[in-house]
């Protein structure tokens, strides 16, 4: 067996209570040196080889570096209940690109480190559903998904002419990846891919060309969203973009229904999906939800705000109004608050003494072209909202936040913010029963 380096050793962090491991005296410190005597190159080896009903761990211990062989039987599949400390049991891998849309290369100095960091792992495109480029995947990589059959991984395309291609990305190799996909078609991986819309560079013609030459893919590619650039204020050397307006929004929008009428008669499923951000900056209202296939690419923006709208008025009918008293708001960005005040409307008409006033927010920090409240700093809320009447209660979306923490992009925590505007702040989930529930106090009862 091939010596581990530090690095790439398998330190378990968590044994799950009354789980295999558990049982087997495994520990928090222990390290994973093998399954079945292979050695385990990252977390997708690791689920593929522990899948079966009878293993051979090889465990070191980590208090006196003992070696542990544990012979396990299970069910199939059966998770041994354990994590490790570093969640792809690998180094993350970096993008090797230089794109001219790049948001990370639009962020100001200063903010933490964790944020300059471009990823483009494929196996974070199966554990977080990320888009990744294809462009520093092996044929060893392309032979694992193909062994494994992990599905869907989704693709940031950008265009299918490859020497557009090279230049968006900035990469002369980034015209080579559809082989790469055609091996992935041939194999029956479901994919979803993604086109970062960038005005005159890869929209009119070349938009067509590129959803023209996805139409070999589907339906194993299941699905094609087109998302607007997003541009800060911080594009300084950078390559020259320009902003989307409501007249491009509107073209985007006419250009890609005609798509999705050929595709919808083709395979029954409208197969490319313009994001909410066009239809919000068009002034058009967004689709029915039979529209979104499913809602394949909501963590991409596409489906969320007519999710939010079947969410809430599904829950809202079945509750019985009632004369509770509740003066609470809501801050979002520009792009999202008109919905969100019309289901503050929605609320009030059954509950007709509840207040719920909407904030949209303009961001200060990036530029007022942005428009998401996920990109919202703690210093844009503070800023805006100080002068503001905020009731009782301030309620604001987890998307602010970073994952796993009340911090908001400028580190400015939840905690900081409520002693500035001295008010209590609950942070909602984006579903439209997490919604109402804060806004009609129902988790407070």
């Amino acid at each position: 067996m091939r010596k581990k380096t530090r690095k790439n050793l398998h330190v378990i962090s968590r044994v799950e209570d009354g789980s295999i491991a558990a049982q087997l005296e495994i520990e928090p410190g222990d390290i994973l040196l093998s399954v079945d005597d292979q050695e385990v190159e990252d977390i997708f080896d690791y689920r593929f080889l522990i899948q079966d009903e009878e293993l051979v761990l090889l465990i070191q211990k980590g208090g006196s570096g003992e070696l542990w062989e544990l012979e396990i039987e299970k069910d199939f599949s059966e998770d041994l209940g354990m994590d490790f400390e570093n969640g792809l049991m690998d180094d993350y891998r970096s993008c090797s690109n230089k794109c001219i849309f790049c948001f990370i290369d639009q962020l100001p100095k200063g903010m933490r480190d964790t944020l300059y960091f471009k990823d483009d792992d494929s196996r974070l495109s199966f554990l977080q559903g990320n888009y990744v480029t294809l462009t520093n995947m092996s044929d060893h990589d392309i032979d694992r998904i193909i062994r494994y059959h992990l599905e869907p991984i989704n693709i940031s395309f950008q265009t299918m002419n490859p020497a557009l291609r090279c230049r968006m990305l900035h990469n002369r190799f980034a015209g080579d990846i559809f082989g790469k996909v055609d091996r992935l078609y041939e194999a029956g991986i479901t994919m979803n891919g993604q086109i970062v819309l960038c005005k005159n560079i890869n929209d009119g013609d070349e938009l067509d060309f590129s959803l023209q030459q996805m139409d070999r893919y589907a339906p194993v590619l299941q699905s094609v969203s087109v998302v607007p650039s997003g541009l800060t204020r911080y594009r300084e050397g950078l390559y020259p973009l320009e902003p989307f307006t409501k007249e491009d929004a509107e073209k985007v929008l006419d250009q890609i229904e005609r798509w999705q009428t050929r595709f919808f008669e083709k395979y029954g499923l409208h197969f490319v999906h313009p994001g909410d951000e066009w239809y919000l900056l068009a002034g058009r209202p967004i689709p029915p939800e039979e529209q979104y296939d499913g809602y394949l690419q909501l963590e991409n923006g596409v489906g969320m705000m007519r999710l939010l709208m079947e969410e809430t008025k599904e829950y809202l009918n079945s509750l019985d109004g009632d004369e509770r008293r509740r003066n609470v708001s809501v801050a979002t960005g520009t792009a999202a608050a008109p919905l969100l005040r019309q289901v503050a409307q929605q609320i009030q008409s059954r509950f007709p003494n509840v207040s719920c006033h909407v904030y949209a927010v303009p961001n200060r920090f990036f530029g007022e072209q942005i428009t998401v409240a996920g990109l919202l700093t703690g210093q844009d809320l503070q800023d805006y909202l100080k002068q503001q009447e905020l009731g009782d209660n301030l309620l604001l979306t987890s998307h602010m936040l970073r994952s796993g923490a009340r911090v908001f992009l400028d580190d400015m925590t939840v905690e900081e913010l409520e002693n500035s505007l001295q008010i209590p702040i609950t942070i909602v989930e984006s579903g439209g029963r997490d919604l109402i529930n804060a806004v009609i106090g129902e988790d407070k009862l």
